[in-house]
């Protein structure tokens, strides 16, 4: 191989041209086809938020509570099978591992659509939280194999465009099919017919995944053996970097302090995010009692769909921006803070649409904070190691997904407002956002330490 492909070699540096072409053609290739499958990802873990409005909660009979609850027994399934599950992808490799969980979330999330009463709606969003469990990090860890720190960041944004993406075309989406379903079925609820419609497309992507995906840039046929060699060389370069530096057992990862206390931080984004997710459509469909604005269905998942409008431009010029400076904490505590003052604030606003406005800030500064987050544990954790610790943050981060709907609803039905549900997702914001300025000026992780446990 040529000095100019080699990064490893020391004194070298990589040609510029090939560079930009390697990671143009791995951006195309990949990323397009990752954001579909997240996209569908999220739509079947949120569609939920405006099942419960569009006829669920009334056909089941569910309480506030209930449905929270509904929202939220989901993360206990996710949670238990989440480090197993990436460890096996790191085992079996990316292309088997996430078309097994297509395949199987795919099918729970369509079995849905004939659940009879809220027991059998908690069974089956638990396995559906079973099921799902490793893909997220799963994803993470995978891009980790194809793109080098100084543009994770921007990849990792890209990707996550799929969750305001589910919301600004998946929420209407989803109300149309409701809408649409209640018209053409007279004893099939539409909320049913979404989630038959809408759980189906994973089973497909599943098996397409089989064959499109590739699990590492030394398999990629699809690139010159140029490209090939250049890029297998700079992730491996990478690799060895952290493993020598911060070479941490599985044990040892998950019990890094550091992980733990990001683990956190992503709780604090997670809880605001999931809090939205679910319960905006419902606060929207809530502005007749406070200001006598009546909606229909379709017209709840439009307005729903706003601010994640908004916050999709956000996530991907925020990122670009921390790739630029290569800054990390600030671009993460910033709009944490943002987020956790606007939040409370929207609903003691005397309109429907100074209300959305503090709603859209909100969304703004959850979807920054989101993809510019995930590069702060990959830059000391490596390997199996990396794995299982991408794994524990997401697991523990995601708990927030039971809590908030969870919390949110039972203070709804406790106070009979949201005002209260929405006070502690701000304050949990807020937190998390002091946390990852601590952590700025914490101790770097010792590799004296780390070499001790190999």
């Amino acid at each position: 191989m040529s000095s100019e492909a080699n990064p490893s070699a020391p004194g070298q540096t990589p040609d510029a041209a090939l560079e930009k072409r390697t990671l143009k053609k791995v951006t195309l290739r990949l990323i397009p086809f990752i954001i579909v499958m997240y996209f569908i990802n999220y739509l079947d873990r949120t569609n939920l938020g405006i099942a419960g409005p569009g006829g669920m909660n009334e056909e089941l009979g569910l309480s506030a509570t209930q449905f929270g609850f509904a929202a939220g027994v989901f993360f206990f399934g996710y949670l238990l099978l989440e480090v197993p599950s990436n460890l096996a992808l790191h085992r079996f490799g990316a292309r088997k591992w996430l078309a097994r969980i297509l395949v199987s979330w795919g099918l729970v999330a369509a079995l849905m659509a004939f659940v009879p009463n809220a027991g059998w709606l908690y069974v089956l969003r638990f396995l559906l939280g079973v099921a799902e469990a490793g893909f997220f990090p799963g994803i993470i860890l995978y891009l980790t194999y194809w793109f080098p720190s100084s543009t994770r960041a921007r990849a990792t944004a890209l990707f996550m465009l799929a969750i305001p993406m589910s919301s600004v075309i998946g929420t209407p989406l989803s109300s149309w099919i409701i809408a649409g379903g209640n018209e053409m079925f007279e004893n099939f609820s539409g909320w049913r017919f979404m989630f038959l419609v809408e759980g189906l497309p994973a089973v497909v992507l599943g098996i397409i995944c089989l064959f499109f995906l590739t699990d590492r840039p030394r398999d990629a046929k699809w690139l010159d053996p140029e490209e090939r060699e250049w890029l297998q060389n700079r992730m491996d370069a990478e690799e060895s970097r952290k493993s020598e530096t911060f070479h941490y057992p599985i044990r040892r990862a998950l019990l890094q302090p550091r992980v733990l206390a990001l683990s956190f931080v992503y709780f604090g984004m997670v809880y605001g995010l999931y809090a939205l997710s679910f319960f905006l459509p419902t606060i929207i469909a809530g502005f007749k009692e406070s200001f006598g604005t009546e909606f229909s269905i379709v017209q709840v998942g439009l307005i729903t769909a706003i601010p994640w409008v908004f916050g999709a431009a956000t996530m991907y010029f925020w990122s670009r921006h921390g790739d630029r400076t290569n800054e990390r904490v600030w671009h993460v505590a910033l709009p944490l803070f943002v987020g956790g003052v606007s939040i409370p604030i929207a609903l003691y606003l005397n309109s429907p649409f100074t209300t959305m406005i503090a709603v859209t800030i909100t969304c703004m500064a959850i979807c920054a904070a989101l993809p510019t987050f995930w590069p702060l544990p990959q830059t000391f954790l490596a390997g199996a190691g990396a794995a299982a610790g991408l794994a524990l943050i997401n697991s523990l981060g995601n708990s927030a997904g039971f809590f908030a709907p969870y919390i949110t609803g039972w203070l709804a039905e406790l106070t009979g407002t949201q005002n209260a549900g929405m006070w502690v997702v701000g304050a949990t914001m807020v937190a998390a956002g002091i946390v990852t300025l601590i952590l700025k000026g914490a101790p770097a992780p010792d590799h004296v330490d780390a070499a001790t446990d190999r």
